[in-house]
């Protein structure tokens, strides 16, 4: 293999030389031989696994890259694996999440009050009674809901009960349609505080497709980081062997 040096390395991903040398000590690259003066060789293989490392770091982040290399060069190549769908798991749970957002931001900014005839709608704080039957559940689910990070009501302070305000009321109703979707509650609590951090509707709204693109740049950054990490797989296991390297 034709001998290459480290400014050889960190010149194509415009990194300093101590940078290279600190991947090598962190188990990020295979350790490399050394001259009799002291002076390392690196080699096309350690070229592949540096592009692998810093492909990783964009699609992964820099921890998760960091355990996948390492468990690669400890010889554990199903860990190694592992990690990499732990990613794409999230991003994939990351891409429900943003639908689920957006159906419930469609579903709540399409539910205009209608004028009906009677008396006029309630629009005061409800208590836990009072909301369940607007839903058509218990109030034991609504409790639920709050174990579960959904709901956060306030307390009276005379009586100590629940008191669901507009925002509660919101959060419910938001809740009730991702369940009738199949929802687990852990996914419905992670939309919930979506919208909670946005401030309201319309600004959750407008993040929305801001979101879509991080997602979209993140997934082409996972097919470009698995195909550098192919590419070194074939080189330290050309034969598709998963024992020791």
């Amino acid at each position: 293999m034709s001998r290459l040096r480290p400014t050889d390395l960190a010149r194509e991903h415009g990194i300093s030389t101590q940078a290279v040398r600190n991947y090598e000590r962190d188990g990020f690259l295979p350790p490399a031989e050394r001259t009799p003066s002291g002076y390392r060789i690196y080699t096309r293989t350690h070229a592949a696994a540096l592009r692998a490392y810093l492909a990783l770091v964009t699609a992964h982040g820099h921890d998760a890259a960091g355990r996948i290399m390492n468990a690669l060069h400890r010889g554990a190549v199903d860990d190694a694996l592992a990690a990499v769908d732990r990613g794409h798991g999230q991003a994939l749970r990351d891409r429900e999440t943003l639908d689920a957002v957006r159906e419930a931001v469609d579903h709540l900014t399409a539910a205009e009050p209608r004028a009906t005839p009677g008396p006029p709608a309630r629009r005061g704080p409800r208590t836990i009674g009072e909301l369940a039957h607007r839903l058509g559940v218990t109030p034991a689910t609504l409790r639920g809901w709050e174990d579960a990070g959904i709901l956060a009501p306030a307390r009276d302070p005379a009586t100590g009960y629940r008191v669901y305000r507009a925002n509660d009321v919101r959060d419910a109703e938001l809740a009730h349609l991702l369940r009738r979707g199949g929802y687990p509650l852990e996914h419905v609590a992670t939309v919930v505080r979506q919208i909670r951090s946005a401030g309201d509707i319309d600004a959750l709204s407008a993040s929305l497709e801001e979101w879509r693109r991080r997602l979209t740049a993140r997934g082409l950054a996972m097919l470009a980081a698995a195909t550098a990490f192919h590419a070194y797989l074939c080189l330290v296991l050309p034969d598709g062997n998963s024992g020791g390297l």
